[in-house]
């Protein structure tokens, strides 16, 4: 079986445009809090410094769009309680992550070394 080399250049390409749904920081740091389990908004935020209420929810709102994140409205009245978990889609990014650590971990120099 010989390796399939996906020509990321061209805008058709599957693996391109998952690439670009992946290149947002702020999504990648998402799925990394979201697989410890559901959180809150506010949990999310305090987990990841530096990300703003507004791209918060506009990159959970992006996620949730693309079928990575699932929603769940645990309380209807004010104030409303919203839950974010995973999908099982979301999920699959765990041993692709998991990998990149890994290569991180040996390839790259730490900081302040």
């Amino acid at each position: 079986m010989s390796l399939v080399i996906p020509d990321v250049l061209e805008e058709a390409c599957s693996t391109r445009q998952a690439l670009e749904r992946l290149g947002s920081k702020w999504r990648i740091l998402l799925v990394y809090a979201l697989l410890a389990g559901p959180q809150r908004h506010s949990e999310l935020r305090r987990r990841i410094p530096g990300i703003t209420q507004k791209m918060l929810t506009e990159t959970l709102r992006g996620m949730e769009a693309d079928g990575m994140v699932r929603r769940d409205v645990l309380k209807e009245s004010a104030p409303q309680h919203v839950e974010y978990s995973l999908t099982p889609l979301g999920r699959t990014l765990q041993e692709p992550l998991a990998a990149i650590c890994t290569w991180a971990s040996t390839a790259l120099p730490e900081r302040g070394a």
